[in-house]
């Protein structure tokens, strides 16, 4: 269930200066889609410079002035600066004044949570990103007809049967990819599933790819089959959407029929899930401050997790 932030008390701050240094950290945010992650964070740059410039801003530095006869007693004065004022210089806070990066892209196709750090907090999104934290997605799926992209709003190039498909089936398809890819991460470490050094390897925790262009798949299911419509969850490094979308694709082609992607939402990601998410309606200065907040107690309690100790694989020389 997506935060909705409902009856929370209200913290009530009138000062930007104060707001501004609580801008530091990582929050969440459900970017919807068919909405480019450029667009969604200049939204969200936008809606925070918004909220900023609304509130008590430092005022305008003093400009002294002297006159009068150089040789009698002269005047000193001050009045605000005109080379520091809103008017001439524009708002005191600008879109160029924030720092802000994504730790788990999505793509223009792709809904669901983002992970994203602001000012000092992207060094928590860079440590994300090197951790190589598995991803959970949701990917929905449609049987009978495939386009050209893979993803339901590209043309459609080919139609087939699929009322004689059977819930059983794509479980059997899933579990044979699941175990394709856990033995292609043994394979690469150069050891036999069966033997003990691959079961010491195992237990201290999931195998990530070095080499980030190589995707990994830990655990793929299906969650709900309505025929045509099927669900998947799949857990996974290294992945993209075209990837996700070959995926369904090749589903497809095993059960001897065609699939295209209809949807790929992202629920989980590191420490993170989808309870954390502001929905855009909430993208406002005092709920990112709020669930920066708690993004990084979260971070502070589990910093351990994003430690690189785990174990990664490591190719075979050919």
């Amino acid at each position: 269930m997506i935060n909705t932030l409902a009856s929370k008390p209200k913290k009530l701050v009138f000062d930007a200066r104060i707001a501004w240094k609580a801008l530091n950290g990582i929050f969440a945010v459900y970017k919807p889609p068919i909405v480019t992650y450029l667009d969604a964070r200049n939204s969200i740059i936008h809606r925070l410079c918004q909220d900023l410039n609304s509130m008590h801003v430092r005022r305008p530095i003093k400009h002294v002035c002297i006159e009068g006869d150089t040789t009698r007693t002269m005047k000193v004065f001050t009045h605000p600066s005109y080379a520091d004022h809103p008017l001439v210089v524009g708002p005191r806070y600008q879109p160029k004044d924030f720092v802000l990066i994504c730790a788990n892209y999505l793509s223009t196709d792709m809904s669901g949570l983002m992970i994203c750090g602001i000012n000092g907090g992207t060094k928590w999104a860079h440590k994300m990103k090197e951790s190589k934290s598995p991803t959970s997605y949701r990917i929905k799926g449609l049987l009978g007809q495939a386009t050209d992209t893979y993803f339901i709003t590209g043309k459609i190039v080919e139609k087939s049967t699929y009322k004689y498909i059977k819930r059983n089936a794509i479980d059997k398809i899933c579990a044979s990819m699941q175990a394709a890819h856990q033995r292609k991460m043994f394979e690469l470490c150069g050891l036999d599933m069966q033997s003990q050094a691959a079961y010491e390897l195992a237990v201290q925790g999931p195998i990530r790819p070095v080499d980030t262009n190589i995707p990994m798949i830990y655990n793929i299911k299906c969650t709900d089959f309505v025929s045509p419509e099927f669900t998947l969850e799949i857990v996974c490094v290294n992945e993209n959407d075209m990837y996700l979308k070959t995926l369904v694709h090749d589903l497809g082609m095993q059960l001897h029929s065609v699939a295209t992607c209809t949807q790929i939402q992202c629920f989980r990601y590191a420490l993170f899930d989808l309870n954390l998410a502001l929905l855009k309606k909430h993208w406002d200065l005092e709920n990112f401050c709020d669930n920066i907040v708690q993004c990084n107690t979260i971070i502070n309690e589990n910093k351990y997790l994003l430690k690189q100790d785990s174990p990664i694989l490591i190719e075979r020389n050919k």
